[in-house]
């Protein structure tokens, strides 16, 4: 048997976690430097979420810090995730990688009138040693969220087999690079023929070995840079036929940082200080947020949420306010230390009765205290929910924790059937917080986030 290795090493959901970066990074080039000694042919990939507006470096560079962290690397191909696609304006993914030193690969984004964008591909075949290695991208089509910025997102079940059949007619192995998380790249490889790998993303989980489906080898590598994943395919030329492939997800929390990449990191950062130190406004006095009681610049958010949607009413969780700011000078840097979450405003449409509901469990202890992560969230608990154009009224009964007595909206208690529209944070129309939220009527605004309303709040107020 004449037998040749493909070994793809892959990287996904950093989430710009730039703090592993330097161990990412020395493990990859230990590895490149061993495989090119021995003139192997491997390829380096990244899955998308590398870049996440929740640290200063990716918020201050549009993100294009993160593409420079790849070309250093002299990364292969890369697809786009969740946050590429729908965390930045349509101009800022546009301009993204005007600069990048590898291609990207999406198959299922489009202009909203139809056109592919000029910086993707719908896939590419690499070839090296007689072995032709086709990539397929995807991402998971958001569609609500990328038609409010301008694009036009497909679901892979209705163009990918065509896609595949195409690339599978030309390569002798097909891989898809996927951002649709783990349950979806299972029914892909039952629903899809053709595929030989997919390497996943999104759902962050750590496949240590992979998984077989199908006869598919599915794969992904955990989040935040604490795995880097291998894949090693081995593929005869006579028979043209792959004979195996295997999976890895290699842990470098033990790795050595590679300094070059330490010293790139303090450059970017330098760079995107120089961004962020815009001055929104000047405080006479400080605001202060604080989690468990009402506070000033919670309250300040909510009427910037209500006013932004054009709502009857402003809600957002404390805890969405890491800290407070002091008295002087307000910058740009400022409101992301205080408000780094990816989590946009949307405006949803309740009933008298739902909205009682909600601010009833609200105001619990039980949520008010809640310890969460996920769907955006970077803080450390949900806290006690500020309100704008709603007053309500709490008492701590015999049980030793807070009731909610009394909701006036307008002064007048909220009437049952009466429909209110309710400016507050997507997130909560999301998971399992509030179900009369996920399933009312709403409208998400895009691109801004939470950060960028409490900005435009104080510089008109302030």
């Amino acid at each position: 048997m004449t037998s040749k290795k493909v070994h793809l090493y892959y990287t996904n959901d950093l989430h710009s976690h730039f703090e592993n970066w330097p161990k990412v990074a020395g493990y990859i080039k230990d590895r490149k430097r061993i495989h090119d000694y021995h003139h192997d042919h491997y390829l380096l990939l990244d899955l998308g979420d590398h870049a996440d507006k929740v640290h200063p470096i990716t918020e201050g560079t549009s993100g294009k810090g993160n593409v420079h962290l790849l070309n250093e690397l002299k990364y292969d191909y890369a697809t786009i995730g969740n946050n590429e696609g729908i965390t930045f304006s349509k101009q800022e993914l546009e301009e993204l990688y005007t600069d990048a030193n590898f291609q990207v690969i999406v198959s299922n984004l489009f202009h909203s009138d139809g056109a592919r964008p000029a910086w993707a591909v719908p896939y590419a075949i690499d070839e090296k040693d007689g072995v032709k290695v086709g990539l397929i991208g995807i991402t998971i089509p958001y569609e609500q969220f990328y038609s409010l910025l301008g694009w036009s997102i497909q679901s892979p079940w209705e163009m990918l087999q065509k896609v595949v059949d195409e690339v599978r007619s030309k390569a002798d192995v097909v891989v898809l690079m996927s951002h649709m998380g783990l349950g979806n790249d299972e029914q892909i490889a039952t629903d899809i023929e053709g595929i030989d790998v997919i390497i996943g993303s999104h759902t962050h989980h750590v496949l240590k070995h992979g998984m077989n489906v199908n006869g598919t080898l599915i794969t992904q590598a955990g989040k935040n840079g604490n795995y880097v994943g291998e894949v090693v395919l081995n593929y005869d030329t006579e028979q043209c036929k792959l004979v195996e492939a295997e999976a890895y997800a290699i842990s470098v929390r033990d790795h050595k940082e590679d300094q070059a990449t330490k010293e790139q990191l303090d450059r970017l950062g330098a760079n995107a200080q120089n961004l962020l130190d815009e001055v929104v406004c000047r405080l006479e006095q400080p605001l202060e947020a604080e989690w468990f009681r009402r506070s000033v610049l919670p309250d300040e958010l909510s009427a910037a949420l209500r006013e932004w949607c054009n709502a009857d009413i402003g809600m957002i969780n404390s805890g969405m306010l890491l800290d407070g700011l002091s008295e002087g000078k307000v910058s740009r840097e400022d409101l992301h230390r205080i408000c780094p979450h990816p989590v946009n405003p949307c405006k949803v449409i309740l009933k008298g009765s739902e909205l009682r509901e909600i601010v009833a469990y609200a105001m619990s202890d039980e949520l008010v205290h809640l310890t969460f992560k996920g769907l955006g969230f970077r803080g450390e608990v949900m806290g006690i929910m500020a309100f704008d154009g709603l007053e309500v009224k709490t008492v701590v009964m015999d049980d030793g924790l807070h009731h909610v007595t009394e909701i006036l909206h307008n002064g007048h208690q909220l009437s049952p059937e009466k429909e209110y529209s309710v400016a507050t944070a997507d997130m909560f129309t999301f998971g399992k917080f509030y179900p009369q939220m996920k399933h009312a009527r709403k409208k998400y605004y895009l691109p801004e986030m939470l950060r960028d309303l409490l900005a435009f709040r104080l510089e008109n107020r302030y």
